[in-house]
């Protein structure tokens, strides 16, 4: 998608509110009392609008930012329809998914770009782009508006892997998915977004994101929140960075390989019965997450559909081999020995995954709290497993907006393991 300046022009401002005196009938001392809805600053452009040709630009992606920190703290959640319409959120998400879904299930992050020459054209040497990878952000808006900044916004110098898990539990899980969307639509090649266990219907139907849908949008809360869906049936797996670097939300999973059973006889049972509940666990192969279906709206437990789920909820192990995770019921638990059956097979050096914060940490005997915003799980001879949350001051369960500086210094904190770029983190792993 070509990047460019946006040529339509801003939309009108915001209507005043609604008032009976508008129908000639005189407002109540009810309506006279309640306090005038917000103006917003003259440099945000509200409504936000779609632009003419469906090119979003960096004016665009930032004027949306700012617009959802000034909403989130300015306007009531039914009122977010007067900010961002749903006709702009149809497009949005519209682009966002058809881009998604032609995504495979592992995408390869490649940070080594040609660097330019004076003449801005693409030259023999390559320069690695830093590597952003991103843990849970759980709805919490404002810290991820401050990483963003902290860190530096995606470009051809930095390149963001987010890990999963953007709705639920936070205040503004809408609002941080959309903002992830389009900067996916403005620049595909700088971000990638996996997902996360609580991107399906179960959990947004426990955890809060439908709730949250249905409050902001009304009557049209049950439309956005089905187009949400189908998004997140979209959305990759895995990632593999560099060729030497694994991320994904729970972690690794098990083999679907199965051997068909004996021929049974008689002509009527001449079929080969394949047994798809093998018993036996071994650790799975990237031939097999490139051909699992991911589509889902909620991951299986059983049947021969596994992978999905064990990508996204199984946790790390302090104990050798696989094991099914009877904690969550669903996924696996593994071992440092399948760390370094993984890392030595496809010749990595690192897993990064996510999935686990504070409050999970703190049940777990012989894992390291959360205090740093991750936390090293494995450490064998081909590389290590580490485990990264970015959701700082979690669970924040609808928490007030404002920062506090232990909030902003937690976030700074995550930080310092969240930018890695290639080098570092080979660097780390070692």
């Amino acid at each position: 998608m070509t990047l460019q300046a946006d040529s339509a022009a801003p939309p009108p401002p915001l209507p005043p509110p609604d008032s009976a005196a508008t129908n000639g009938i005189s407002p109540t001392a009810e309506e006279t009392s309640q306090p005038p809805r917000p103006t917003p600053p003259p440099e945000l452009r509200v409504p936000i609008w779609w632009p003419e040709d469906g090119t979003l630009s960096m004016d665009w992606v930032e004027n949306l930012m700012r617009c959802f920190d000034w909403c989130s703290r300015n306007v009531p959640p039914s009122e977010l329809p007067s900010v961002l319409p749903v006709e702009v959120f149809d497009s949005l998400i519209l682009v966002a998914s058809k881009m998604l879904h032609k995504e495979p299930n592992c995408v390869p992050v490649d940070p080594f770009r040609p660097t330019l020459d004076d003449n801005s054209t693409p030259s023999d040497s390559a320069a690695a782009a830093s590597v952003v990878v991103v843990g849970d952000v759980h709805g919490q808006l404002h810290d991820l508006l401050f990483l963003l900044r902290d860190a530096g916004f995606p470009s051809r110098d930095r390149i963001f892997v987010f890990n999963g898990d953007y709705v639920d539990r936070g205040a503004w899980g809408l609002e941080t998915f959309l903002l992830l969307l389009a900067w996916k639509v403005f620049m595909p090649h700088n971000i990638y977004l996996l997902r996360g266990n609580h991107e399906s219907k179960y959990c947004t139907s426990v955890y809060g994101f439908e709730k949250e849908v249905m409050v902001k949008y009304g009557d049209k809360g049950k439309h956005v929140y089905r187009k949400c869906l189908g998004c997140f049936e979209g959305l990759p797996l895995a990632s593999i960075i560099a060729g030497c670097v694994y991320t994904a939300h729970g972690g690794l999973f098990r083999s679907v390989t199965v051997m068909p059973s004996k021929r049974l006889k008689g002509k009527k049972n001449r079929k080969i019965n394949v047994n798809h509940e093998s018993k036996i666990l071994s650790l799975g192969s990237l031939e097999e997450l490139c051909k699992a279906r991911r589509s889902v709206l909620d991951p299986p437990w059983e049947g021969p559909n596994l992978i999905p789920g064990d990508v996204l909820w199984s946790d790390p192990s302090k104990n050798p081999g696989l094991a099914p995770n009877k904690e969550r019921g669903i996924g696996l638990m593994w071992g440092p020995d399948c760390t370094e059956e993984f890392l030595k097979k496809y010749q990595l050096k690192l897993i990064i995954r996510s999935h686990e914060g504070p409050d999970a940490r703190e049940k777990r005997d012989g894992f390291e709290g959360m205090d740093e915003g991750y936390t090293i799980d494995h450490v064998v001879d081909s590389g290590k497993l580490v485990t990264v949350f970015s959701a700082p001051d979690y669970p924040q369960f609808q928490a007030s907006i404002s920062h506090s500086p232990c909030l902003v210094y937690s976030a700074t904190r995550m930080l310092k393991f969240a930018s890695v770029s290639v080098v570092d983190a080979l660097k780390f792993a070692s």
